[in-house]
């Protein structure tokens, strides 16, 4: 669990200024195991040296001024997360332009969150097509753009006009689309155009897309501004069909799931890997889940897999998989 995830802080009872037990789970997030309530006691505080009045429950806000507006939040139904009720705040219109210059997705080097700030501060753009119109002039009059970054940034700028199908699809931030999710849509439909035209049965015939993911694609089409920033974005841009090469069959239909690091090569390769030989990926394990491919610090995922009986494989025994 993160501590951003309300139902397990009430779960576990987590206060503020307990005495919690820790465990490393994969490569980022640590878990919170359980709470030293006999901790909580007065004597007990005081020989930690801890305040009065601590071990109160948390309370989640009900406004977040980062948000803008009244700075109303939400909880996403089904979810654990919260998001801001107001969609078009400035805060999550960083975030937007931050993960749409990223590297998994146009990949605009030079061009990374304090350059998009800067550039958003100063009014220089605000939707994603003006990244692609900024000039030489408009640029070095800003701080942390020196002549010679400014011309570096302009030719990463003009590389990214043309950018894969699965790629452009996670730039538009769509609600639900993650990467797997993207390429899934990019391998089914094949090109934007057949993307768009796609209804609710088609969406849900996906493997990985249920009502909510194909819910969220026919709203984020719907919407008015987001017809308009795409047809602007689409007269800088030229997106690129390729076709998927499969080198075989081997793995037609099997659901990998990828933890840990891997030591002769990075997990996108091994995802790609997969891919070439007609398996697909899922961030989480389920009962459809065929493989779980176990690297170093491997967490959460693998205790999960060991308790519904998923096959759970090494890099060594991939490399065999695989050929």
């Amino acid at each position: 669990m993160t501590l951003h995830n309300e139902d397990e802080i009430k779960r576990l009872d987590i206060r503020i200024g307990d005495t919690i037990i820790l465990e490393k789970a994969g490569d980022v997030i640590p878990k919170v195991i359980s709470v030293i309530k006999e901790m909580r006691s007065s004597q007990a505080r005081l020989r930690q040296g801890l305040r009065h009045g601590e071990g109160k429950p948390f309370r989640y806000p009900k406004k977040v001024m980062a948000c803008g507006g009244d700075g109303r939040i939400e909880k996403i139904e089904g979810q654990v997360a919260w998001r801001c009720v107001n969609k078009n705040s400035f805060a999550q219109i960083k975030r937007k332009f931050h993960h749409f210059v990223s590297k998994k997705v146009f990949d605009i080097d030079g061009l990374g969150p304090k350059q998009i700030d800067v550039l958003l501060e100063n009014n220089l753009i605000s939707s994603f097509e003006d990244i692609f119109s900024l000039k030489k002039g408009d640029l070095l009059i800003l701080p942390r753009f020196a002549e010679k970054s400014v011309d570096n940034l302009l030719e990463s700028i003009d590389k990214a006009r043309k950018i894969e199908l699965a790629r452009f699809i996670m730039s538009l931030s769509i609600d639900q689309v993650g990467e797997e999710t993207a390429i899934d849509l990019a391998n089914r439909f094949g090109s934007l155009e057949k993307f768009k035209e796609a209804d609710m049965e088609d969406l849900e015939n996906i493997e990985g897309v249920g009502i909510v993911v194909a819910q969220a694609i026919l709203n984020w089409f719907k919407n008015k501004e987001n017809q308009k920033m795409l047809n602007l974005l689409l007269k800088e841009v030229e997106i690129i069909n390729p076709v998927l090469k499969k080198s075989s069959q081997k793995l037609k239909d099997k659901v990998f799931v990828l933890t840990g690091s891997l030591d002769t090569m990075s997990r996108d390769d091994a995802k790609e890997k997969i891919r070439q030989l007609g398996g697909s990926i899922s961030s989480s394990v389920s009962t459809k889940t065929d493989f779980v491919l176990s690297g170093e610090k491997s967490g959460s995922k693998l205790e999960k897999a060991r308790k519904l009986g998923i096959k759970i494989i090494d890099e060594k025994e991939f490399l065999k998989l695989i050929g």
